[in-house]
């Protein structure tokens, strides 16, 4: 089997000119705790209801700035290698260091003839003194929040193109974006050729306040425009069966936090009505874009893609509100696509991520992909599934560098402690299975059935557990023992091990496909095939997922051994048969 790419993945005929496209992304908008259809009407009536979503989308980093640069790279985060918000590791001077500036997503859609706007958030540590200097390339027009005010929602500041940065004082943040690109979209109708347009408000992340004398950064709640606030007066947080449990849950120093207690509990649910107040405006903007496009006679013509960079918890496993965790409504976001030969109202049964969404864009866009690629076009109707010939996606990988104090019990005063949440993840989700994977820095592991199999595969489960509260790692796989004589548990996490031994350090055709690259001479394609009994003496011997040390960066010597470099160096490799 050829694991190249597929260049055309449009879902419907070629037509004279390219679709337009218009791509909107929030940010740490989770798909879990926040009912968008009761939430956000106008997003359910123009793109739930006439489009179609992927609830299977995962981003493969849970922290801003690497999630948008995987988006705009089709790269994993260890192969972009840009793991903060902030500079030595992260933002924007870091993402320019690393060449993206010239090699992005805009300058390969302008090279394909469109033209390109983008207004609001793009990347973190883009500020007031450098957003110009250097500028970003491949845009026709900018207009973006720009650090130390681009988290203020009544008087943020913004860059437009290379002119003076201004603040708007008494001007509430969604509503400036909005205009800013209800603007561009004039500009982008003027012209005959295609446009691309990027629209990132902050919604719902929290408001940050930065005092430029001592330096000091606070985070508060999310702020609503003044006329959404008291909409949601009374509303909690989600109070799922692992929303702050009576016994600890989850792996390293999560399995030790104490239970939180009824003001904490009370500041998540204040936490948690900020947020759906901010999403009200953001609401707002979306119908004035549908009606904007439909007006302009070119709805029929434009993609329009609704998602967010990354996810959120509030009091999930005892955790004060926000993100950056491997738990499911931290990496799991909502993803929905409307445009020419999208279904209305579909569901679309498929495993993507953020490494997918360059991918995607080209192809829509009728751009051949890039060699860099480690994400593949997510197909987008039922048609464009079945004419694929590659084994159908069935894992997304997540992973995280960050050694730090984090705040806990967020109550208006900073509870700091220092703690480690550097791991690396596997989601992997078919009819047969449906189990999250990792291991942590400190090399402590968690293993949970998320569901029971609908099908008849040979994988191991023990219990439905989709709030991801009994590690099956702690129930009998700890040290290794010859593998046909080990435990369920041991052979089924020797296979996921191997897996993400392969995705850790993947690049292009093994992020795409990792089980052929493990075990390029099988006949191996999904955790079923390589649950075979035939092959348990090789992932005994395969390497284990480990570190060395903690940190913020992407260290790989840092990383244990590395899938790159195994082949050549063991006799581990090899033919089965």
């Amino acid at each position: 089997m050829s694991n190249n790419l597929i260049l055309d993945q449009h879902p419907c005929e070629p037509s004279p000119r390219p679709p337009n496209i218009v791509f909107v992304i929030l940010d740490d908008l989770d798909a879990l705790l926040t009912d968008l259809e009761d939430v956000m009407p106008s997003l359910k009536n123009h793109m739930i209801d006439h489009g179609t979503s992927f609830p299977k989308h995962y981003c493969t980093v849970s922290l801003c700035c690497p999630a948008r640069v995987s988006i705009l790279t089709g790269q994993t985060a260890h192969n972009h290698n840009i793991t903060d918000v902030v500079y030595p590791d992260g933002g924007y001077p870091k993402f320019f260091e690393q060449g993206y500036n010239e090699d992005y997503l805009p300058i390969w859609l302008q090279e394909a003839g469109y033209n390109t706007y983008y207004v609001g958030k793009i990347l973190n540590e883009v500020t007031i003194y450098n957003w110009n200097d250097p500028y970003f390339n491949g845009w026709n027009g900018t207009d973006l929040l720009l650090d130390p005010w681009a988290y203020d929602y009544f008087a943020p500041s913004f860059g437009r193109n290379q002119d003076p940065w201004v603040r708007y004082n008494n001007s509430y943040i969604t509503d400036l974006v909005a205009e800013k690109s209800m603007g561009f979209l004039e500009d982008a109708l003027q012209s005959d050729r295609p446009f691309f347009l990027g629209i990132a408000p902050i919604a719902p992340h929290s408001e940050i306040e930065v005092d430029l004398v001592t330096t000091r950064i606070r985070d508060f709640a999310p702020q609503g425009a003044p006329r959404h606030i008291g909409r949601f007066d009374g509303v909690q947080a989600p109070r799922s069966p692992n929303f702050n449990p009576d016994a600890p849950s989850g792996a390293s120093w999560i399995k030790d936090l104490p239970q939180l207690n009824d003001a904490q509990i009370e500041y998540g649910d204040h936490w948690h009505r900020g947020r759906l107040e901010s999403l009200l405006a953001v609401d707002e903007m979306i119908e004035e874009l549908f009606v904007g496009l439909e007006e302009a006679g070119v709805l029929d013509d434009t993609y329009v893609i609704f998602t967010s960079d990354n996810g959120f918890h509030i009091g999930q496993h005892r955790l004060s509100p926000g993100k950056v965790c491997g738990y499911e409504e931290d990496i799991l976001v909502p993803f929905i696509v409307r445009g020419p030969g999208i279904e209305k109202g579909h569901t679309m049964d498929v495993v993507s991520a953020h490494i997918d969404v360059a991918p995607t864009l080209l192809s829509l866009a009728g751009v051949p992909q890039r060699k860099a690629f480690d994400g593949r076009p997510i197909p987008l109707t039922e048609k464009a599934l079945a004419a694929e010939n590659q084994p159908k996606t069935e894992h997304a990988s997540v992973e995280m560098w960050r050694d730090d104090n984090a705040h806990f019990f967020m109550n208006g005063s900073s509870d700091l402690r220092p703690v480690a949440f550097t791991y690396k993840s596997v989601r992997l989700i078919s009819d047969d299975y449906n189990l999250y994977y990792s291991v942590w820095c400190t090399n402590e592991h968690e293993l949970y059935d998320m569901n029971k199999p609908v099908g008849g595969a040979n994988v191991l489960t023990y219990q439905e557990d989709p709030q991801q509260m009994t590690n099956l790692f702690e129930h009998g796989f700890g040290t290794r023992s010859n593998s046909s004589c080990g435990s369920p548990i041991e052979r089924l996490s020797e296979r996921l091990d191997g897996l993400l031994f392969v995705l850790k350090s993947c690049r292009g055709d093994s992020c795409r496909f990792p089980w052929e690259a493990l075990m390029p001479e099988e006949d191996v394609h999904n955790l079923s095939d390589a649950m075979s009994h035939k092959y348990d003496d090789f992932f005994a011997q395969v390497p284990r997922v480990s570190f060395s040390s903690c940190g913020n960066a992407h260290i790989i010597s840092h990383e244990g051994p590395q899938f790159e470099t195994w082949p050549e160096c063991s006799g581990y490799h090899h033919k089965l048969r």
